[in-house]
């Protein structure tokens, strides 16, 4: 047995002390370094996941080569038989591969993996489970829609136990919930500590590598939403994965932060029900389903989400203000860019926002920040303060400048092609979109503009 040696990590980045520190000089933390005892023995605890030696899957000690001579394959992929997981994913699940699903508590993390593991018909699959015991995951799987025949619930978090029943199972996709619930024989700290989490996931990310099973974690985040643990630990996974959305409303978004395996623009959108997540492949049409009639202070903007394209409500509400100080509020888009924009309807268009209460609201409860909104936010302003409404089917993807000119956006093809499938006749755009785009083959009328004043005109006369 080695020397035991005692260390000060940070619970929040994981950085290390020698002697116990009030803020932590990485990232700023107050009263977050934890005395730990690092044990080095070279020695595996029994039960722990230990690779072949001989035989086929025995790794060859590795060597130099020249990069021409490596051949590639394509990845084979795993259908997880949920389109929006897939898409996020790029394609499928990866054999081996390491992916972390990070989120707020009650988001549905637990219901969007369990999910998942009963729709692998075709797959043995093995759900471990630290928080919760097998009668509430059961509970929970009676919701969800027919049971599946090889879904095998574990509940225990020694790895070492783990990794025994692996081997009797030896599943085909391994799901664990939570890895801050882990804990390691090797590793004489708590569960949860910066140790345990590096550690447990070592020992996962070594078990799918050598067997080609992917694993699935998910993860706790920390209260400015950043994954808990140390740094290290997104470092370690092949893919991280975030999973958004306030629990007041339904509607839940799956991000890519991280993916070695596809694109990281990629997001897929759930929506919460009794029966579990379903899957929203049109939100757009969801979004905008609410409009019965065309009312002051509603405009739509054309925006991207990842590579899909969206049609957003732009909400605003411009009141005379009450108090010596006019409010400005934002929900779902950057207040400091809503504050600028006012700005320039004040100095490039005229009008008088300075004595006014402006709200502005994203409906449906996205939180945006694509640039193109900018023309929407100002149409939707000027119709509240005019109370004046703006056609049903126009909507508008710009970008304003602060001299309050027109500029161009990115993909724009993708935004008319979703705007004119929502039945959508005309888009007000950048003049400089319109060069190099053959606008006579879609069948929504594009206005091209170049200044801020030429956009409102044409809304309003």
């Amino acid at each position: 047995m080695a020397k035991l040696k005692t260390l000060y990590l940070c619970q929040n980045c994981g950085a290390q002390s020698a002697k116990w520190i009030g803020r932590c000089p990485s990232c700023g933390e107050w009263n977050t370094y934890v005395e730990e005892v690092i044990q080095k023995d070279d020695t595996q605890a029994a039960g722990s996941w230990k690779p072949p030696t001989t035989g086929p899957g025995t790794k060859a000690v590795s060597k130099p080569r020249v990069i021409g001579e490596i051949h590639f394959e394509e990845e084979s992929r795993f259908d997880t038989n949920d389109g929006e997981l897939n898409r996020v994913l790029g394609g499928g699940l990866v054999p081996g591969s390491l992916v972390l699903i990070g989120g707020e508590p009650g988001i549905g993390k637990s219901t969007l993996m369990l999910q998942i593991a009963m729709s692998l018909k075709q797959m043995k699959v093995l759900y471990i489970s630290g928080e919760e015991s097998e009668q509430q995951i059961k509970m929970r799987a009676e919701r969800l829609g027919p049971q599946h025949p090889q879904c095998y619930i574990l509940t225990e978090t020694n790895t070492q136990n783990i990794f025994r029943q692996i081997d009797q199972l030896q599943p085909n996709v391994v799901i664990v919930d939570s890895i801050q619930t882990l804990h390691s024989g090797l590793v004489e700290s708590g569960a949860g500590s910066v140790s345990q989490v590096r550690e447990c996931t070592a020992e996962l990310l070594k078990y799918a590598k050598e067997t080609g099973v992917p694993v699935l974690l998910i993860g706790h985040i920390t209260k400015d939403g950043s994954i808990a643990g140390p740094k290290i630990l997104e470092h370690m996974v092949d893919t991280v994965l975030q999973f958004e959305g306030d629990r007041h409303l339904s509607y839940r978004i799956l991000r890519t932060t991280k993916n070695r395996f596809g694109s990281t623009s990629e997001l897929g959108i759930y929506e919460m029900q009794g029966t579990g997540l379903r899957q929203v492949s049109n939100p757009s049409e969801i979004l905008l389903s609410q409009r019965t009639e065309s009312l002051s202070g509603m405009a739509i903007g054309a925006t991207l989400e990842g590579n899909r394209p969206l049609l957003v409500e732009v909400q605003a509400l411009v009141t005379p203000a009450t108090y010596g100080t006019p409010q400005r509020s934002a929900t779902g888009f950057d207040a400091k860019r809503l504050n600028m924009l006012l700005a320039v309807l004040e100095k490039r268009s005229g009008l008088r926002l300075g004595q006014h209460d402006v709200f502005l609201n994203i409906a449906g409860g996205l939180r945006l920040d694509d640039p193109a909104l900018d023309v929407a936010v100002c149409a939707a302003v000027v119709s509240s303060l005019n109370d004046l409404p703006i056609p049903g089917d126009v909507c508008l993807a710009a970008e304003v400048g602060l001299s309050g000119e027109i500029r161009a956006v990115s993909r724009l093809d993708q935004r008319l092609s979703e705007a004119e499938k929502l039945g959508f006749k005309e888009m007000y755009i950048s003049q400089f979109n319109a060069r190099g785009l053959d606008l006579a083959r879609y069948g929504i009328r594009a206005q091209p503009v170049g200044r801020l004043d030429e956009v409102l005109s044409g809304l309003f006369g």
